[in-house]
């Protein structure tokens, strides 16, 4: 596969009785394992990464609400508790029991936060580029007040911004392939999926941070880390995953000193091999 290439697996979505419709993509056999993107992409950032944890493991990359292929309700409120419910109608129609979860971006706190609620079903935690902790860093707090701001918000979440956004997560010395920059375009070709984007970059609350922050050390499951150094979307990262590995010692990180924050689009094989041996590792 070329860096350039989109094949993934087919999108399939279910509707669930209560919430928006969620799509996802699945691929092989084995014990479970959910990977959940962050903002503004999708279960396609996971393309080239799930091949390798489907050798040994059923891999399911969801579609957040507000993302991607799933529904995108404008007058939801986009906090922990309704991502919360979106992975749980998803693992219930899949009949998941038990599950590895990995999480990016903003996906990392989604993740956690559900783990965090549902301790007898997860038996791992991975953590890619994210934020943990309710200390937000400037580059975040500007980030949500853009967001707040409907000149500023209606200009990030265009299809010039959201190009801006992809070329600022990758290295300097990395070119995104236009093709990818097209594919996170499309999902908000509309004012209100660009809207439903934009409330979902701000739904997550500080308390939600906190009770993460209160039960990481606590956790006891394995944790594994990867995370591009050259991160200019979340600069602060190695401050970040050196406090998770403070407060979980066993942590294992892996650093890639040449990726940037999607950092799934520039070495996404060796992100699989890791991924593979961690979660292979848990049955």
């Amino acid at each position: 596969m070329t860096r350039s290439a989109l094949t993934a697996p087919p999108l399939r979505t279910i509707h669930p009785a209560t919430g928006p419709a969620i799509a996802y993509r699945e691929l092989g056999e084995g014990p479970a394992v959910l990977l959940v993107h962050g903002w503004p992409t999708s279960s396609l950032l996971w393309r080239a990464v799930m091949p390798a944890i489907a050798q040994r493991n059923r891999v399911i990359a969801i579609d957040l609400p507000g993302f991607g292929g799933s529904g995108k309700p404008t007058n939801a409120k986009y906090d922990f508790e309704f991502f919360d419910g979106a992975i749980t109608n998803l693992l219930a129609e899949l009949d998941v029991a038990e599950v590895a979860i990995a999480g990016h971006d903003i996906g990392g706190p989604v993740a956690l936060h559900w783990a965090m609620a549902n301790p007898a079903r997860v038996t791992g935690i991975a953590l890619l580029n994210t934020l943990v902790y309710p200390e937000f860093s400037a580059a975040v707090i500007k980030f949500v007040l853009t967001m707040r701001v409907p000149i500023s918000r209606d200009r990030a979440t265009s299809p010039e911004g959201l190009a801006d956004i992809m070329r600022l997560g990758v290295a300097e010395s990395f070119t995104l392939p236009d093709e990818v920059i097209a594919a996170v375009q499309e999902p908000f070709g509309t004012k209100a999926d660009r809207l439903a984007l934009a409330r979902a970059a701000t739904g997550l609350g500080k308390r939600g941070f906190a009770e993460i922050a209160a039960g990481l050390p606590k956790l006891q499951v394995p944790v594994e880390v990867i995370y591009g150094a050259q991160d200019r979307i979340l600069p602060d990262v190695a401050v970040t995953m050196s406090r998770v590995k403070r407060d979980l010692p066993s942590t294992q990180i892996t650093v890639l000193p040449d990726c940037g924050h999607f950092l799934q689009e520039q070495q996404p094989e060796q992100i699989g091999e890791t991924l593979a041996a961690f979660f292979a590792h848990l049955d």
